[in-house]
């Protein structure tokens, strides 16, 4: 206090004077960094005015001059650091702020997420770190609100008329006014315009503007996705009036000044739900060994037109979304399923990669130019599969093709063994087939099985992005590569310990290449619980997406990558179609491109590095935004397909291991679980971190990821999407681990008596 320069004035307004603010704000900019109470009150002098000390700081803090967290560690506000980033809600309340800028998210408290809704752009200070070390935020600005309407359900609570999010991340309740009960009934479900967004000090306001029911249906959840994911559905008049404009069929002045392939036998290969069809193949063998191959896309670019309505619909929704029996186009229909769908049986404006393959599965050369195809066939995965097995049924069929279908199968054979010796990844992911009844309700699920079908066209497509993407890096041209990076250390060093655990080598002091894991995943598929510890490892890598700066594709371990052969559904691959078509449309010389006939004049790709920049954030966070609607679609329909099987007992595998139970998938509807801790009984179990499993502290047992279990359905909650089991019995699919030592016992009983304890004062909390 002595060193105080304004104590004289502090000691005429109070009795029991303290450092003033001025000079607790020079002591803090002296120290340099954040300062606990403990250490400022000693650099103050001020050790025996604790009570009077806090007072004030706490008034700097609420005038903002200050900022605290909870530890009561204070900095200078003008000092701390500003992010401005997008906000990830929790389901349970709190959540982060995400920024492009910081590799580390920033949390945010309850109190503070008070004021945003999930997808909130806001501005944050730094406050330090919170007790689990993690980096906290105070939210001082909301920069640009992003949920203007909600699907929910209605609810009374007194004279309150009152809304509930069928979004989980919006955990706000929201208030209705001027609600007409006679009209509107509790539990139905709506569609709401926020009036007032949430504050600090207020609830959000809404007003219904429909009413969709009172019960969930597959068609409503679809909509309920959508709504919740801000993903448009209906295109406005102004690119339905472009699309009418549009001939049916392709017009006789535009097959001109292409390369005329209508004789050559192209096929389409695709699912037997398929509709847009925007890729068709051709291969021949060569007379002195090798193949040549065509793939031909959809020439999407030649209609859709830069700058206009329709351009900037399929911008914003940058993807199409694939429900099940429901498709949300990138494109309108007259278009994704018409003029620009490779049909059989009618000509079509194509954009052409032709690749000369050498017997060893190189592609020694490659040409894009622009031509006009006639399919010859619309084949299905299953019909290939079969002429691929010689069934003399579909071989006559396609009598015509088969020659072609064969010589495909060849490079593609040529191909796998090219892809395994260079040590591309292949996960045994499972798709799911739904069946349905005239209702729209699931009947039946079952896996859909990917073979050599699948992979044959798969790799035509993977060859042609290949050429694309080194199309893209020849002309200097910013374009949008498709870039996996490779896995961050952490997250390999964990994996690596817990396959350490099975009895897995991870090789990985050299660094970890895509060999490396892909000798890992070979070595895992030979496990019983092979499928469970792929997931284990695909949660380690990055996902891909779409950036300017080639950094190469990890997964597939191609130097370059980019997408080129859906532009029907995929707005970056329309985008590198553009690239193409504007240096063959150019005057510049290129060996990489052919050209029939005057080329057309016009800007075929205005874009600078920061508009490319801002498509690939555009398209990344639009594909993550598509997967997470249909994953939640999904995830409704598993449950309400389990609705009515409450009580039953069913075989499944441990897909998940946590603190507070296990996640199981049942076996034959691969609905997945929770096994909540406090239902396993017999013993206190610990949650072992590097071994993923629950370990008992006075017995043996232990429950580990892949083990093999019987569980009785005792609870599903199909708003919420959330299914509860009980354990009937066990099977462990490892060496069971060694009995936990009497300190991790100890530990782990209290854990659980904690949160047994916590329950009741919840249950107590809740009425």
């Amino acid at each position: 206090m002595n060193k105080d320069p304004h104590r004289k004035r502090e000691a005429k307004r109070y009795a029991n004077p303290v450092a003033s603010r001025e000079h607790i704000l020079s002591t803090m900019a002296e120290i340099g960094e954040p300062v606990s109470f403990k250490r400022l009150s000693k650099e103050l002098g001020e050790r025996h005015q604790h009570e009077a000390l806090k007072n004030r700081l706490g008034a700097m803090v609420r005038d903002g001059q200050l900022v605290a967290d909870r530890r009561n560690v204070y900095a200078i506000a003008s000092r701390m650091e500003l992010v401005t980033g997008k906000v990830i809600a929790h389901v349970d309340g709190f959540g982060f702020l995400s920024s492009e800028n910081r590799d580390e998210d920033i949390f945010l408290s309850n109190r503070q997420m008070r004021c945003v809704f999930h997808g909130d752009v806001a501005q944050v200070r730094v406050r330090g770190r919170d007790r689990r070390g993690r980096s906290e935020g105070e939210i001082v600005e909301v920069v640009e609100r992003n949920t203007h309407q909600v699907v929910a359900r209605l609810y009374y609570e007194g004279k309150l008329n009152l809304l509930e999010s069928l979004n989980s991340k919006i955990t706000h309740e929201i208030l209705v006014h001027k609600l007409n009960r006679k009209k509107s009934k509790a539990g139905q479900i709506v569609i709401a315009q926020i009036m007032e967004q949430p504050s600090l000090h207020g609830i959000p306001t809404a007003k219904i503007i429909e009413t969709l029911g009172d019960h969930l249906t597959p068609d409503m959840e679809v909509e309920v996705a959508l709504r919740n994911h801000d993903i448009p559905f209906v295109f406005d008049d102004e690119v339905l009036e472009q699309v009418d404009q549009m001939p049916i069929e392709v017009a006789a002045k535009d097959k001109k000044k292409r390369n005329d392939l209508r004789t050559l036998p192209f096929i389409t290969i695709d699912g037997e739900d398929a509709r847009d069809f925007d890729d068709a193949v051709y291969c021949e063998k060569k007379a002195r060994g090798g193949w040549r191959l065509l793939v031909a896309i959809a020439d999407v670019a030649r209609y859709v037109d830069i700058g206009s309505p329709l351009d900037k619909a399929a911008f914003e929704r940058s993807t199409s979304v694939y429900f099940p029996q429901y498709v949300v186009p990138m494109l309108p229909e007259k278009l994704s399923n018409g003029l620009c769908s490779l049909k059989p049986g009618v000509d079509r404006l194509v954009l052409v990669c032709e690749m000369e393959i050498s017997a060893k599965g190189r592609i020694s050369s490659f040409l894009f130019y622009e031509g006009v195809i006639h399919s010859h066939g619309r084949l299905t995965y299953t019909e290939v599969a079969s002429i691929l097995r010689g069934d003399d049924k579909t071989r006559h069929k396609y009598r015509n093709l088969c020659g072609h279908i064969d010589e495909l199968n060849n490079l593609y054979l040529m191909l796998l063994g090219m892809r395994n010796s260079r040590g591309a990844l292949e996960f045994d992911s499972k798709e799911l087939g739904f069946e349905f009844d005239g209702a729209g309700r699931v009947t039946g699920i079952e896996p859909r099985v990917r073979g050599d079908a699948h992979r044959l066209i798969e790799e035509c497509m993977l060859c042609a992005n290949v050429c694309a993407a080194k199309f893209i890096s020849k002309h200097e041209k910013p374009g949008l590569y498709r870039v996996h990076e490779p896995p961050k250390e952490e997250k390999v060093e964990g994996v690596s310990q817990y396959l350490a655990h099975l009895g897995i080598a991870f090789p990985s002091e050299d660094g970890v290449s895509p060999k490396v894991y892909r000798g890992v995943l070979d070595e895992i598929r030979k496990r019983k619980s092979g499928h469970v510890l792929q997931m284990v490892l695909l949660r380690s890598l990055n996902q891909a997406v779409y950036q300017v700066e080639n950094k190469g594709h990890f997964g597939l371990n191609y130097a370059e990558y980019a997408h080129f052969t859906s532009p029907i559904r995929r707005f970056p691959d329309l985008m590198t179609h553009r690239l193409i078509k504007s240096i063959i449309h150019s005057k510049s010389e290129s060996s990489w491109v052919k050209r029939f006939g005057r080329t057309n004049k016009g800007n075929w790709y205005p874009y600078s590095t920061d508009d490319v920049l801002m498509c690939g954030e555009r398209s990344s966070s639009t594909e993550r935004r598509a997967e997470t609607a249909v994953y939640d679609v999904l995830e409704w329909m598993k449950c309400d397909f389990i609705s009515d099987q409450v009580g039953n007992v069913c075989s499944g595998v441990i897909t998940g291991v946590t603190k507070f139970g296990l996640f199981v998938e049942l076996d034959e509807v691969y609905v997945e679980g929770l096994i909540h801790v406090s239902t396993l009984t017999g013993d206190y179990f610990h949650y072992d971190q590097e071994s993923q499993c629950l370990a008992g502290g006075q017995t043996k047992t232990s429950y580990a990821l892949g083990d093999i279990v019987s569980v009785q359905i005792i609870r599903v909650d199909v708003d919420e999407r959330k299914v509860d089991f009980e354990l009937v019995s066990h099977s462990p699919v490892t060496a069971p681990r060694a009995g936990a030592k009497k300190k991790r016992a100890r530990k782990g009983a209290k854990t659980h008596q904690k949160s047994k304890s916590r329950k009741a004062r919840k249950r107590r909390a809740d009425g």
